[in-house]
């Protein structure tokens, strides 16, 4: 079961990657529940169908490092690359654990933290 949770996440983040949001959620319960630590809460597919709207102007850049499957959880750790609101790039490091009902994503805990990037250069004199 683990693994075809595993392979399911990973098609599912895939249709994100390629700005297919629809798709993803046709991976999810239609009450799923997304949960943002320290911030927000979503509910249900519509919720979260707004907040990809909202947010993602172009499809996130997902840098996986690791995916970890047990029972009915994947747990993935990477990097989000992706353009705000402004256009800018933002770079988010995360850990996201998932929660699966048989085939289907019911829950999602999202612990993101931006990465702010130092572009000065010091040259040596």
């Amino acid at each position: 079961m683990s693994e075809n949770n595993k392979a399911t996440l990973e098609a599912a983040n895939a249709a994100i990657a390629q700005g297919n949001y629809e798709e993803f959620l046709s991976f999810c319960t239609g009450n799923m529940q997304w949960t943002f630590v320290g911030d927000k809460t979503l509910q249900g597919k519509e919720s979260v169908r707004q907040r990809m709207a909202a947010t993602y102007i172009e499809p996130p850049k997902f840098l996986v490092a690791n995916l970890i499957a047990e029972d009915d959880f994947v747990t993935a750790l990477g990097d989000i690359i992706m353009k705000n609101k402004d256009g800018k790039v933002a770079h988010y490091s995360y850990c996201d654990i998932w929660r699966f009902r048989g085939s289907e994503i019911v829950e999602l805990k999202a612990f993101d933290i931006k990465i702010y990037v130092n572009h000065e250069t010091s040259s040596a004199a």
